[in-house]
């Protein structure tokens, strides 16, 4: 299971929005503290998704783990940390087959019953979503507010990584509710310096836990 005692905030890329590229954007977020890159990229073909993934995981080696989102042949092409997957990705049981007993898999949830089911698979972490309204596609799920955020923390032992609509203004009431991390796309990649905000984002996370 991953220490997120260890880890406040979870990138995410993303080419259509990034200001600058998904690479400076990976390395900005590491030298501002973040330990952990998820790389999602729905739109690319698989020779794209691969040099792209290669290139970061370079990036990310020995500073941050490295998880691919959704797609098993590029996270085994570049033998990344783990794998993320959603309810209508790849089952958890032929992802954990396929990668191994070794790898990090998170799983998807968007309320109580997904996050427990997510648990019982065996699932090293919850990405819960989407928290907030959220200008970022998270399936098209109506926000479910930090009440649900409450109910599944009361419900399951995992790490939960909060996503959507989150902001620097409620990252206090998120971790509060239970959230162990925080992913928010847009609030980082919107921004014209993504050090800056990511080591803002971390330090919030970060005084939030402690108190």
């Amino acid at each position: 299971m991953i220490n997120f005692s260890d880890i406040d905030y979870y990138f995410i890329t993303d080419s259509n929005i990034t200001k600058k590229s998904i690479f400076i954007d990976v390395k900005n977020a590491i030298e501002a503290g973040c330990k952990i890159v998820q790389y999602r990229e729905k739109k690319k073909d698989i020779e794209e998704k691969i040099k792209e993934a290669k290139e970061i995981k370079k990036i990310c080696q020995e500073k941050a783990l490295f998880i691919i989102n959704d797609n098993i042949d590029v996270a085994l092409a570049v033998n990344s940390d783990g794998l993320h997957i959603g309810n209508k990705d790849i089952s958890f049981e032929n992802a954990r087959r396929s990668i191994g007993e070794n790898k990090i898999i998170g799983i998807t949830a968007h309320n109580v019953s997904e996050a427990i089911n997510a648990e019982k698979l065996g699932a090293d972490y919850i990405g819960l979503a989407p928290i907030f309204k959220t200008q970022t596609k998270i399936d098209s799920i109506e926000a479910i507010g930090i009440k649900e955020l409450e109910s599944v923390r009361k419900n399951v032992t995992i790490p939960i990584v909060a996503v959507g609509g989150i902001k620097k203004e409620n990252i206090k009431d998120v971790i509060k509710a239970g959230a162990n991390s925080i992913a928010s796309i847009s609030a980082i990649l919107n921004s014209d310096d993504v050090y800056n905000e990511v080591k803002e984002f971390c330090k919030l996370i970060k005084e939030s836990k402690d108190k």
